[in-house]
């Protein structure tokens, strides 16, 4: 991960979510229960700016995107968002929607695996968050809708035209935005929506142990897996056989891949630094 900060510094401290950091592994906590984690400016605002800091930190190699309660995120507060939204100029509009997509280009562009633990409800806006997830665990109460055209707008909102067909083919993905209905967590995997599904209980620990199993693994060679996935989605074949070539040409040059020789021949499990 980068370490060119020059003057600006980490955030302290989020006010607007719960953040932990522990063995590699970062854990957003959307933690407004009484509203199913709904949305409001400044969480979205957090948000992007901590997924903007995780490419530059050391101490983070995988991020946990969760919920607390019933709901893993219902998308934005009708009262704190939709209402105010209703008053705003075009060009305000224009500031606040271009923010919430930054949330998911960023967690698309970070060169961190990024988790999405969904514990419950993930409609609207926070069934897009889970969607620019790398992986979805599912609990088995957990559900996706999304419910733009329900609300009067377009169906793609936040990058979910450009993501969802690209996971679910262009026939679910049309039906999926088009009508908005909600999606039940034994569907979701059958359709490709999810990873997996895990009782209620067995969520958090799940999603932990495959979180930290990544952490400790080689962080160089899971970042640059996860950029050149995105990178080759609008790509010819000629241009993504190149643009491996020369990422694989770089990482066979890394201490991780030394290492990976060294442990094969000592007959050892080997010990990865990201570097």
């Amino acid at each position: 991960m980068s370490p060119f900060r020059a003057s600006a510094g980490f955030t302290e401290s989020w006010d607007h979510f719960r953040f932990e950091v522990t063995d590699g592994v970062g854990t957003v906590t959307f933690d407004r229960p009484d509203k199913l984690n709904a949305l409001t400016f400044d969480v979205y605002a957090d948000l992007r700016d901590l997924v903007g800091e995780m490419e530059h930190r050391e101490d983070v190699r995988v991020l946990v995107l969760t919920g607390t309660g019933r709901g893993f995120c219902s998308g934005g507060d009708v009262d704190e968002i939709i209402a105010p939204l209703l008053e705003t100029d075009s060009r305000g509009l224009l500031e606040f929607t271009r923010m919430t997509g930054a949330v998911v280009e960023r967690i698309r562009r970070v060169p961190i695996p990024v988790i999405a633990a969904v514990n419950g409800v993930a409609a609207g806006a926070g069934a897009v968050i889970a969607l620019a997830a790398d992986l979805r665990i599912l609990a088995e109460s957990a559900s996706f809708s999304f419910l733009f055209t329900r609300v009067g707008l377009a169906g793609a909102d936040m990058g979910s035209a450009y993501l969802l067909p690209r996971v679910v083919g262009l026939g679910r993905a049309t039906e999926l935005l088009l009508l908005g209905e909600s999606v039940d967590a034994e569907r979701a995997v059958a359709i490709g929506l999810a990873t997996k599904v895990v009782a209620d209980a067995a969520l958090l620990g799940s999603a932990g142990d495959l979180a930290r199993s990544l952490a400790s693994g080689p962080a160089l060679a899971y970042g640059a897996t996860k950029v050149l996935i995105g990178r080759e989605l609008d790509m010819d074949l000629g241009s993504a056989i190149e643009l491996e070539a020369f990422t694989q040409a770089l990482l066979m040059t890394t201490e991780d891949h030394a290492e990976f020789y060294r442990a094969f021949t000592g007959k050892r499990p080997p010990e990865w630094t990201g570097r």
